[in-house]
């Protein structure tokens, strides 16, 4: 797969930016920072590929004019700003109203006890999510970029010290799949990111937004192998201190064969991300070539 299409997951900014901004926090009303960047830190950004990138997701899967598919995507990184500066406030013990939807889908099977995974995306502020759907009787794990910037794995590991929550690297050498089989195995929540390449190259396409895209095929045959239930779940910002978890189970034949149920579970998933994405286009933060370009036939019955 082309190095474009490979998801980094780091966070911007040095570890000595990073203590800062959280000092900075502890005292400074977020909206103020929101300001900043919209003036000093975003505006660069314009020259940027990952600018090109979102004016060329609205202007050509949504279809707007050029002046409009301009304004979408400044407004894009601006959202994306905030949410960035509303994880640093987080770490400095800032709180924000959650707002649920399709929270007894997730209760009904935390009560059970089976494990499950839910998808994520790289809409909105999923980490949320993370300190927010805990059940007590159930380890919630999530798999974390190995390479992310050590402030930020410290900030995340105090805020985890007193919840049910375990963080899995994403390592080169596989073996976060050997923990992740294992957590099911032990009736335990996985949460797994399923719209960007990561570990394993291997991958399905499917029709996003009406071309064809790549998606990671680890996600979804994790949920197949094991035969578990699995949950859509996407965080989305609705005011300065405000998020909605919007929590959508995807029910699939597991009956079926193994390649139909991947299928069918990549599908179920597609057809959620699509949905949210129309909702709130400015938050989806997908700075790289997504879109499938023309690939042989070989190559493709190769994955």
């Amino acid at each position: 797969m082309a190095e474009a299409r490979q998801w980094g997951g780091t966070t911007f900014g040095n570890e000595l930016m990073h203590r800062w901004l959280i000092k900075l926090l502890r005292v400074v009303d977020t909206r103020l920072i929101y300001l900043f960047t919209y003036v000093f830190i975003v505006p660069p950004t314009l020259f940027s590929p990952g600018f090109g990138h979102a004016y060329r997701f609205f202007r050509e899967r949504f279809g707007y004019s050029k002046l409009h598919s301009l304004t979408m995507a400044f407004k894009n990184h601006c959202m994306f700003s905030q949410v960035v500066i509303d994880r640093f406030a987080m770490y400095a013990g800032r709180k924000f109203k959650i707002e649920f939807e399709g929270y007894d889908h997730f209760l009904d099977l935390t009560s059970k006890p089976d494990g499950f995974v839910q998808l994520s995306s790289h809409v909105g502020n999923y980490e949320i999510a993370g300190y927010s759907l805990v059940a007590e009787a159930k380890r919630f794990n999530a798999l974390v970029f190995f390479g992310e910037k050590q402030e930020v794995m410290d900030n995340r590991t105090k805020l985890f010290t007193h919840t049910n929550i375990h963080m899995i690297p994403i390592k080169s050498d596989m073996s976060h799949l050997f923990e992740i089989n294992n957590a099911l195995s032990n009736g335990e929540t996985v949460s797994i990111p399923a719209d960007r390449i990561w570990g394993s190259q291997k991958y399905v396409v499917k029709n996003v937004l009406g071309r064809d895209a790549y998606l990671p095929k680890g996600p979804f045959q994790v949920v197949a192998m094991r035969g578990v239930d699995v949950l859509a779940v996407h965080v989305v910002k609705t005011a300065s201190k405000r998020y909605k978890i919007i929590v959508k189970p995807l029910p699939y034949d597991k009956e079926a064969p193994r390649k139909q149920q991947i299928d069918e579970i990549a599908q179920r998933y597609v057809d959620e991300l699509e949905r949210i994405v129309r909702l709130y286009p400015t938050q989806w933060y997908n700075y790289f070539d997504f879109w499938a370009q023309h690939r042989d036939e070989k190559e493709q019955d190769g994955n």
